[in-house]
């Protein structure tokens, strides 16, 4: 099944090639679109960092030890496999629009729920649910900007979605140290979780203003396989699926073995404060948001292949470097957090054009979806292995795993076909 053809350059005098021309060139409707798939985005990535920032805290409230606190990140992103097959499935059968919508109230709803939990398990089950929301944004509104980017511009175009997870991260960061500044530690946990439903109201207002792309949408409504889960194993798609899990399995583990233990780092192992610990962290997210552009950038230049395989060998010397500083070498922390934040998030900028041009439109969001998702919730054991390893190791010691994950997505590179510069059919 042919899924993409190549796109000839046309060049020409009048040709945009501004630094904003890949916005420019999507069009009215398809601004709109990237509007509403960032602000989506950036607040879906909020509602997971209330987590991972309010894990000291929920530790002591709940008298936890690190392997229980490393579940609840495990079991948000093993049940967000779900939540993004579904949301696949509901993207090709619906429409992108209507499932980004339901991705959306999801994650708000329940984020919020984590906020009134009375005990552990409970909260087990909200941060669960939680992740059915959250595994199925990214991949619908991802898809949602692809389908209206051409080719040229798509790398480009889509790393600048994917930044929009550093402005989310930011964001929590910042209410984060202003609610743990003033509230005790036993309430500030909870607001900060029930802040997570705020702005999704406008989020919802803004899908409100956006479509899907009509060449796709009509493809789809074309196609007598349309959301077919099954589609995606059978023999044309087999390898691209198999090899496109592998990959996303070792970048997500890799990161999120980090997103989910630095803060708890900084603050148990370096002795930093909740301002410092801040502090560190805007510099490893300001890091993280040139990366994403950067990475953007790099997909369109050098390869949807290269930028994934540059980023994975930086990216895992990176955590060695990180987490291998002598104690009281804060301040060269510090300056590696950039670095760091900048390698471990541009691997991520090429991920929405390469998954989109590696599927048909009929199929496309049920392959990104499980793909991207499923190597989520595989890598999510890496955040609780570091969990129940740092009673001995350390948290920092255990961190090193994070840079196996790398290794693995460079192995599943060599099983997948180079998709820079192809049109999407």
């Amino acid at each position: 099944m042919s899924t993409v053809h190549t796109e000839p350059d046309k060049g020409g005098l009048h040709e945009d090639a501004g630094a904003f021309a890949w916005l420019r060139a999507l069009g009215p409707r398809g601004r709109r679109a990237f509007g509403g798939a960032f602000g989506g985005y950036a607040l879906d990535s909020y509602d997971y960092f209330t987590l991972p920032l309010s894990m000291v805290a929920i530790s002591a409230y709940f008298s936890l030890n690190n392997g229980q606190t490393g579940l609840l990140t495990t079991v948000t992103l093993v049940v967000s496999a779900v939540g993004g097959v579904l949301a696949g499935i509901l993207a090709d059968r619906i429409g992108r629009v209507k499932a980004l919508m339901v991705t959306v109230i999801t994650y708000a709803v329940f984020t919020v729920a984590c906020g009134f939990a009375p005990n552990y398990e409970t909260l087990l089950v909200f941060r669960a649910l939680q992740g059915l929301g959250f595994g199925g944004e990214w991949a619908v509104g991802a898809i949602l900007v692809a389908e209206y980017a051409g080719a040229k511009h798509r790398g480009r175009t889509l790393g600048a979605v994917q930044s929009a997870w550093a402005v989310g991260w930011g964001l929590a960061v910042i209410v984060y140290t202003l609610v743990f500044q003033f509230l005790d530690d036993d309430i500030a946990w909870r607001v900060l979780f029930w802040t997570g439903a705020l702005p999704a109201l406008l989020v919802v207002y803004l899908r409100r203003n956006v479509s899907d792309a009509p060449e796709a949408a009509a493809k789809r409504a074309a196609s007598a396989v349309r959301g077919s889960f099954s589609a995606i194993f059978k023999k044309d798609l087999l390898r691209t699926t198999v090899f496109a899990t592998l990959l996303s399995t070792g970048v997500q583990g890799g990161y999120y073995t980090l997103a989910t233990w630095v803060p708890t780092y900084l603050k148990t192992e370096r002795g930093l404060t909740v301002v410092g610990t801040g502090g560190y962290l805007a510099f490893l997210i300001s890091g993280a948001f040139i990366g994403y552009l950067t990475g953007g950038y790099l997909t369109d230049r050098i390869g949807r292949k290269k930028n994934i395989a540059l980023f994975a060998v930086l990216s895992a010397f990176g955590i060695l470097a990180y987490t291998s500083l002598p104690s009281g070498a804060n301040g060269l922390l510090l300056v590696l957090g950039f670095p760091l934040g900048f390698c471990m998030s541009a691997i991520f900028s090429g991920f929405g054009s390469f998954l989109s041009e590696l599927y048909p439109a009929a199929v496309r969001g049920t392959g990104q979806g499980f793909t991207y998702n499923c190597g989520r919730a595989v890598g999510a054991f890496l955040p609780t292995l570091v969990g129940f390893l740092s009673d001995s190791w350390g948290v920092g010691g255990a961190l090193v795993l994070g840079a196996l994950g790398y290794g693995l997505a460079g192995v599943a590179l060599l099983g997948l076909p180079e998709t820079r510069g192809r049109e999407l059919l």
